[in-house]
């Protein structure tokens, strides 16, 4: 049987024989891994990016440029006119279909009614859009005025079943009068007046008492003039100009928010209302702790504020402020344990620095304290009180009596279980629903300080440390108390 040799693939570029070691397949064909590039710009290709035309290769971009859709919208991005054939590329087998600068291409016309409004062509479906129920080419939808090109936001259909933009239509068909136009404020009319010394057109403010309201029919109350609907602005009832709506003294331009209604029925801002109708004394006008007078005198020199007689109203018995017993009123209330206080009197007993309710203590005389005063006259003294770590004596003396530094004695069962005097709340330790002074709370062996992580309460009614407890009440014997493997007895 005679030999018959194995067909071998042709690389389409060069004709030469394609082995697999160097084989590139691309459009069902073999090629040279060395030529497996573009036929345009001889980049080299792979799989994501090599096309083929009759047997030639290219890349994506020489391809759209020789092959693609040319025109608008194509080549060069959306909005541009692709004139890149790829001439320099060494193409010369493109044809473009384009008519030569200058000619335009000619519209097949409609019938009469049925094609675009403005060129009286065919309006094809890839170009239609839509206004006034009528179909547009998309070069055709645009201002008639400013030739604007317009889409869906911004076509207004007119009267003349023309199209336009938004501004134009404004200026040829919206209204016209104060407020429109050059912006709210502006009286907008088709001839202005012109002053001959500046040759400029200014706008003259309406009279809009021209117009009287009819007889029982309310007017504005500011000029008289009838108000309609476009202008209405309410205040208590009244209706007003939009342009009189304003405060009577500073003219400022209200709203909702900032009238107010004066009993005089004029309208007012709110400063000025406050200034004119509002609360005048202690408090109000010019800040809190202000004395507000109608009539301030230019002089500053004989400008004197007299200070404030709290005493001058009295209170029942045991009902008024505790430091100077006149009666409290809701502006005024401060609040202690119970008891109602006058701002100006709801100050430190010793030091008299105001307070509030954060630095309020109330001592045991039913006075009140900043906390530092509370702490030197009524917390605890000794080592490490006071002027911590300083030994701190408020007599001056060595003899203090105990009274001074533990308070008052308490009864029988009640006070601390160390001392005997007065617990008070600034100072509580609680051990086993018992109640102790701070600096009794210490273990009854060694003294040291104790707190919640080392008390031990033992069975004699007193509070030990840790240590103490153990030696005191713990197990005894062999294993306990001076380590394992000792005897222990006390």
């Amino acid at each position: 049987m005679p030999f018959v040799p194995v067909d071998i693939a042709k690389c389409p570029k060069c004709s030469k024989s394609v082995y697999a070691a160097e084989e590139r397949v691309a459009g069902g064909m073999k090629w040279h891994k060395q030529c497996f590039k573009c036929g345009l710009c001889n980049k080299m290709l792979d799989s994501t990016n090599a096309n083929t035309h009759e047997n030639e290769l290219f890349c994506k971009v020489c391809h759209a440029r020789k092959y693609g859709p040319k025109g608008y919208g194509f080549g060069g991005g959306a909005g541009a006119l692709s004139m890149d054939v790829g001439e320099h590329l060494g193409n010369t087998q493109s044809v473009s279909n384009r008519p030569a600068p200058g000619a335009e291409k000619p519209v097949p016309q409609a019938p009469a009614g049925e094609g675009c409004p403005r060129c009286g062509g065919h309006v094809y479906e890839a170009e239609r859009m839509l206004a006034g129920g009528r179909s547009w080419h998309k070069k055709c939808y645009k201002c008639k005025d400013c030739r604007k090109h317009l889409d869906s936001t911004n076509c207004c259909e007119a009267p003349d079943k023309e199209i336009y933009c938004k501004l134009c239509y404004g200026k040829k068909f919206g209204p016209s009068g104060y407020g429109f136009g050059q912006g709210a404020g502006i009286l907008q009319s088709d001839a202005l007046t012109v002053l001959s010394n500046a040759e400029k057109m200014r706008p003259s403010r309406p009279d809009l008492g021209v117009i009287k309201a009819t007889e029982g029919q309310d007017g504005c109350p500011r000029c008289g003039g009838a108000v309609f609907a476009a202008e209405t602005m309410l205040a208590r009832g009244t209706v007003w100009h939009k342009t009189c709506f304003n405060c009577k003294e500073c003219k400022r331009v209200l709203d909702s928010v900032l009238a107010c209604d004066g009993p005089d029925r004029d309208v007012y801002c709110k400063l000025c209302y406050a200034k004119k109708f509002g609360p005048k004394g202690y408090g109000f006008g010019a800040g809190g702790a202000f004395l507000m007078a109608d009539s301030i005198p230019n002089d500053m020199e004989n400008l004197a504020f007299k200070a404030i007689d709290t005493k001058t109203i009295k209170a029942p018995e045991g009902q008024g402020c505790p430091r100077c017993g006149g009666s409290v009123f809701a502006a005024e209330l401060m609040l202690s344990k119970g008891q109602e206080w006058h701002k100006k009197c709801f100050s430190c007993g010793d030091c008299h620095r105001p307070l509030d309710s954060v630095l309020a203590c109330d001592g045991p005389n039913k006075d009140i304290y900043c906390k530092a005063c509370y702490g030197k006259r009524f917390g605890p003294k000794g080592f490490g009180y006071g002027h911590s770590p300083t030994l701190v004596c408020t007599t001056g003396t060595a003899d203090v009596p105990v009274e001074a530094k533990q308070g008052l004695k308490a009864a029988e069962g009640e006070g601390c279980p160390r001392c005997g005097f007065c617990v008070y709340a600034a100072e509580q330790m609680i051990s086993k629903t018992r109640v102790w002074h701070k600096r009794c709370f210490n273990c009854s062996d060694c003294h040291h300080s104790l707190d919640s992580t080392n008390l031990n309460d033992g069975p004699d009614n007193d509070i030990y440390c840790v240590g103490c407890y153990r030696r005191k009440f713990g197990p005894h014997g062999v294993g306990y108390g001076m380590g394992g493997g000792a005897l222990q007895t006390f």
